[in-house]
């Protein structure tokens, strides 16, 4: 859904508008700041199913820059400037993780740097030292089991220890049509991204298919 067309006022952590508007960049997390002059001129762009402002009053959007049309979250990701977070659309996650995975190869910004690597599941207290922001976990998921309305994605077998990251049932309709039916994810090695909390040991909610990337199929 496009937003409309505007100018850059401002480019900062946030990027703020000629219109007055202030502007959260979707579907990522930055570790720079957007070279965006003043004066720039933008689309704004949201994805059905993602709220277009956050509690602070900014417009969460996907940028293009004009007139090639440059898309800002792809281009702070094949920099190494930004990961994906959530995205909240399947064709544009895979976009979107390309280019993330690109810059993890190629080692570039953020990737370099040991304070972004990626954690073992199998270390529940190396996982938690991520507490409280977005991390990437990778291991092999032990067990899928469902209580209530949860599906909980098991990495080991002491549930108050180890690593879990939690699906809720009613969200599991949009990770099958996405091709990740949950109980399919048992045995398998998966890479997590999402923010660590603590439930007895280092817990991730999912809430949409791009966090859950399977390293392994059949």
């Amino acid at each position: 859904m496009t937003l409309g067309t505007a100018v850059v006022r401002a480019s900062g952590p946030d990027i703020v508008l000629e219109d007055g508007r202030t502007v959260r960049l979707a579907g990522i997390e930055t570790t720079g700041t957007p070279e965006l002059p003043r004066g720039a001129t933008v689309t704004l762009k949201r994805i059905s199913g993602v709220p277009e402002t956050d509690r602070y009053g900014r417009v969460s959007a996907h940028l293009f820059v004009e007139p090639e049309g440059r898309w800002l979250q792809a281009d702070l990701l094949a920099r190494g400037q930004a990961r994906v977070s959530r995205v909240g659309d399947t064709t544009c996650a895979r976009a979107l993780l390309s280019q993330e995975h690109a810059a993890r190869a190629a080692k570039l910004g953020l990737w370099g740097e040991p304070y972004y690597v990626i954690n073992d599941a199998g270390d529940p207290a190396g996982v938690l030292k991520s507490r409280g922001r977005l991390a990437l976990v990778e291991g092999r998921v032990l067990s899928v089991r469902e209580s209530g309305g949860t599906i909980y994605v098991n990495f080991g077998r002491r549930w108050s220890e180890d690593f879990t990251v939690t699906i809720a049932k009613r969200s599991e309709r949009a990770f099958t049509a996405a091709g990740l039916t949950p109980k399919m994810l048992e045995g398998r090695r998966v890479r997590i991204r999402g923010w660590i909390e603590e439930r007895g040991g280092p817990w991730v909610e999912a809430a949409a298919p791009e966090q859950i990337e399977v390293l392994e199929r059949n």
